[in-house]
C-alpha cells in the first residue's frame, strides 16, 4: 500500500501506526501547499480534498481521513492491542479520543495558529486554546501512561504527532510534567524513532533539515 505523506504532517501518525503493526506502507512524499507529487503530476487526483494522508487500497482506490485510515490498518491486526474489539466500550473510548485530537487538538487548536491567513489579533486567542488543551491533556495523564490506560493505541500516535507541534510553535511542554513524559515516552517507541528517520531524510532530500 502507499502512504501519501508530508514533513510535518498529521500523516506521521499513520506512519507510526503502520510500523507498530508490521504493515510495510510505501511513502509518496506529497508538496501540499502545491498540491504536487514527485513526479510533478496533480495531487489532486490522488485526493480531491488536497490534503494528507491518503492511503491506497490493496484492491485500488484511495482511503483518506488520518483517523479513519488509521483504524483501517489496526482492523488488519485485529490481534494487536492499537485498538479494540469492535462494540466494545473500550473502542469507543478510543475512537472518543481520536475524535477529540482530529477536532479540537489539531483543527480547533493548532491549525489556526499554524496557518498564515490566521489574523494577527486570533493568534493570542488560538494561542492559549492550545495551551488550555495541552493542560488538560497533562491532567489526564496523571494517573495514566496512555491515553486509555496502560496500553499505547492509535489514539496515542495520533496525540503523539499533534502535540509534538508544539516544537514547531516555540510552546515548552516543561510546565506539564505528565505531557513531556508522555511524548518522551512514546518518541522512544521504535515506530516512532523510525518513522520520524524517514521524515528527516525527506527534508534533508528537499533542504528543509531546519523543519522536522
Amino acid at each position: 500500500m502507499k502512504l501519501y505523506h508530508e514533513v510535518r504532517g498529521c500523516s506521521l501518525a499513520v506512519d507510526i501506526v503502520a510500523r507498530e503493526l508490521g504493515i510495510p506502507l510505501e511513502l509518496i512524499w506529497v508538496d501540499v501547499p502545491r498540491k504536487l507529487l514527485p513526479d510533478g503530476s496533480d495531487y489532486y487526483k490522488i485526493n480531491p480534498k488536497g490534503q494528507v494522508p491518503a492511503l491506497e487500497l490493496p484492491g485500488g482506490g484511495y482511503l483518506t481521513e488520518g483517523a479513519i485510515i488509521m483504524q483501517y490498518l489496526a482492523d488488519q491486526r485485529p490481534e494487536s492491542s492499537l485498538s479494540a474489539p469492535a462494540g466494545s466500550l473500550e473502542r469507543y473510548r478510543i475512537m472518543e479520543w481520536m475524535s477529540f485530537i482530529a477536532s479540537d487538538l489539531h483543527k480547533g487548536a493548532f491549525m489556526p495558529l499554524i496557518k498564515k491567513v490566521t489574523p494577527a489579533d486570533y493568534r493570542p486567542i488560538a494561542r492559549q486554546l492550545v495551551l488550555s488543551r495541552l493542560q488538560w491533556l497533562n491532567d489526564h495523564l496523571a494517573a495514566r501512561e496512555y491515553l486509555t490506560g496502560s496500553t499505547f493505541t492509535i489514539a496515542d500516535a495520533h496525540c503523539y504527532t499533534i502535540a509534538m507541534w508544539t516544537a514547531y510553535q516555540d510552546i515548552d511542554v516543561s510546565p506539564w510534567p505528565h505531557l513531556k513524559a508522555y511524548l518522551k515516552r512514546i518518541g522512544a517507541r521504535a515506530s516512532v524513532v523510525a518513522a520520524k528517520a524517514a521524515e528527516r531524510q525527506e527534508a534533508k532530500r528537499l533542504g528543509q533539515e531546519d523543519r522536522v
